[in-house]
């Protein structure tokens, strides 16, 4: 990442720029701030494309269908202007190397990050190939790789540099030589396989730090895609049987993306997807990024605070006060009262909920505060659950101790015929499994629920990560010096989802069930709704089949499904509040009926009835 050239333009279209990110053979890609505060990665096409009207016309119809492509392991186009000055397109930013630039830096991956990466990009191409587009172009460089997997992109796009342009006229190649398949260095018509084709190669270089079919002048390595045999010979066997019907010379030989997803099998969930050396760039491109969104925007005042957008962090995670809700007797909300609104106030009790709703579980564990297992790394905060957090050690010599720990602030825990030691003033308990161990306290306001802090070992005391986290959490949260979410106008974070709205039913509940960021209620002879604050991304769900909706003035999803013992439910989501550049305050409500109606169109409306309900309280955003 470098900083822009000062006689550069800081716009394109409504994106605002600050910096340049890399250099291809189609053109220059800068980050990007759209005015919601997302990051976005904008291709600018080289000067030489924007003089070509065949370009902008294919360029035009290529980012159309584009744009019909979505899926966990794409960058989704989100923008373009084919009839710019210099055409661009912006797609969503997504921070990591390359997969070039991680082999290149890191080494060859180990077989099983190889296994994550052949999973993530037969899915990218499952979705590519669904909207009807060729990617013609997967090279290392269009890979990159994040925290949680892979990430394809450039789809359909160098299919606007073919055709009549005199730009393929002089010999020039569309696609990378080493990568490409027999068909597309032949100049014959191409199909999905083609992509297999590459993808094969791909993995074979991830596995061995070589393209397969050699490097020399490409001439010679395309001669070698067509005609001769790939190098294989340094893959594991268990590779070598993945990807070698990937690089089969006849495209009807090709298994297909979906045959590849169901030779590899799932993948573990919560597996670190990548060796540390991998993560250790992520991070700091990360960095990279934040330091040039700190920087001033040149010709605006300094703003005393910065930006929402102006840090790659956590969801709602830079230092603040608290916030409180105001809540009349913290009773139930009657219709027509006031939305809750957010306060600076005192930290409330230590362990209570309303303490523990505040606190961020990614922030209580500092790098140096475990010297007994290792430096705590940063943790890469996913959309999710607030009340949640998965931290990792530095790599160390010891390959035997634990290398993640997981923090939960309300795990529902069974402690039962478990005996507490006595720790640092509190109750502990310690519940070991085969080479696993939960360190829990217990929360007096919720007995059946515990903070936990849990680890796995390879060998001895399994338990030593989790005895030595629990220490730290206890010291920090009875001290008060817990990191809490910041404070921030129209955050959510801190409201009391049972007590603090109104109920969906004018009628006293049958149950109730109380979680740091969750309501769930249950009346007979009605059904139950549950009510969910999560970090979110700001999707349009409607790329997943749920249908966009008006709730009250503001957009939300609606999807009807059938849920548990096959009874239709409607769920709900809109988005509350932006962050940052990537996360948001998500909401979610589910209404499952009890008995289900006859007919489930009336389920929705149900649910529409009480999000109304549910936004007419929250805190206004400003």
């Amino acid at each position: 990442m470098k900083p822009l050239n000062p006689d550069e333009p800081r716009q394109v279209g409504r994106y605002r720029l600050v910096a340049a990110l890399g250099e291809g053979g189609m053109g220059r890609v800068l980050l990007g701030v759209s005015p919601d505060g997302r990051l976005v990665a904008v291709k600018q096409v080289h000067p030489g494309f924007a003089h070509d009207d065949g370009f902008r016309s294919r360029f035009r119809r290529e980012v159309q269908i584009s744009r019909m492509v979505s899926g966990a392991y794409t960058a989704a186009v989100m923008d373009a202007d084919p009839d710019a000055p210099t055409p661009w397109l912006a797609s969503v930013f997504v921070a990591g190397p390359s997969l070039k630039e991680a082999v290149e830096a890191a080494g060859p991956l180990p077989p099983a990050a190889v296994r994550v990466l052949a999973v993530g990009l037969a899915s990218a191409l499952s979705d590519i190939h669904r909207a009807g587009l060729i990617h013609r172009d997967l090279k290392p460089s269009n890979v990159l790789l994040t925290d949680d997997g892979a990430r394809v992109i450039d789809f359909g796009i160098a299919r606007a540099a073919e055709g009549d342009s005199e730009l393929t006229h002089t010999g020039s190649i569309i696609g990378s030589p080493g990568f490409m398949s027999p068909e597309q260095a032949d100049g014959r018509p191409l199909t999905p396989a083609s992509d297999v084709f590459s993808l094969g190669g791909l993995l074979a270089m991830a596995a061995t730090g070589r393209a397969p079919f050699g490097g020399g002048s490409t001439p010679q390595v395309l001669y070698n895609v067509v005609h001769s045999r790939p190098d294989l010979g340094a893959l594991p066997p268990e590779l070598r049987r993945l990807i070698e019907p990937c690089l089969a010379k006849d495209p009807a030989q090709r298994p297909t993306p979906a045959q590849i997803l169901d030779f590899l099998g799932p993948v573990q969930p919560g597996v670190t997807p990548w060796p540390p050396a991998v993560h250790a760039l992520i991070g700091t491109q990360k960095a990279q990024v934040s330091q040039a969104l700190a920087l001033p925007v040149p010709g605006r005042k300094r703003r005393r605070w910065p930006l929402v957008a102006a840090a790659v962090v956590a969801v709602v995670a830079v230092a603040g006060a608290t916030v409180a809700v105001v809540a009349a007797n913290s009773g139930r909300k009657t219709a027509g009262s006031a939305p809750v609104t957010a306060t600076t106030s005192p930290k409330p009790e230590p362990f209570s909920l309303a303490d523990l709703r505040q606190i961020d579980p990614c922030k209580l564990l500092p790098p140096d505060s475990m010297p007994g297992t290792g430096r705590v790394r940063p943790a890469d905060r996913r959309a999710g659950l607030l009340d949640q957090c998965s931290l990792s050690f530095d790599e160390t010599a010891d390959k035997t101790r634990s290398t993640t720990i997981d923090l939960s602030l309300f795990n529902p825990v069974s402690l039962d015929g478990v005996t507490p030691i006595r720790l640092d003033g509190h109750d502990v308990y310690f519940k070991k499994h085969d080479s696993s161990c939960d360190a829990a306290v217990k929360i007096t306001a919720s007995p059946n629920n515990a903070v936990t802090a849990s680890a796995q070992r390879k060998s001895g005391d399994a338990c030593a990560a989790p005895r030595e986290a629990i220490s730290v959490i206890l010291k920090e949260i009875s001290d008060g010096t817990a990191e809490r979410f910041p404070a921030a106008a129209g955050s959510a974070i801190s409201v009391d989802l049972c007590q603090d709205l109104q109920s969906p039913v004018d009628k006293p509940a049958d149950d109730v069930k109380t979680l740091l960021h969750q309501c769930q209620w249950y009346f007979e002879g009605i059904g139950s709704y549950v009510l969910s604050l999560t970090g979110g991304t700001n999707k349009d769900l409607s790329l997943d089949g749920q249908r966009a909706v008006d709730v009250a003035g503001t957009k939300a999803y609606e999807q009807l499904d059938t849920g548990e013992n096959k009874i239709d439910r409607c769920t709900i989501t809109w988005t509350h509040r932006q962050v940052d550049a990537y996360y948001t305050e998500e909401f979610s409500l589910v209404f499952t009926p009890d008995p289900e109606p006859p007919q489930p169109t009336g389920i929705c409306p149900a649910a529409e009835a009480y999000a109304r309900t549910v936004l007419s309280q929250l805190p206004p955003v400003k």
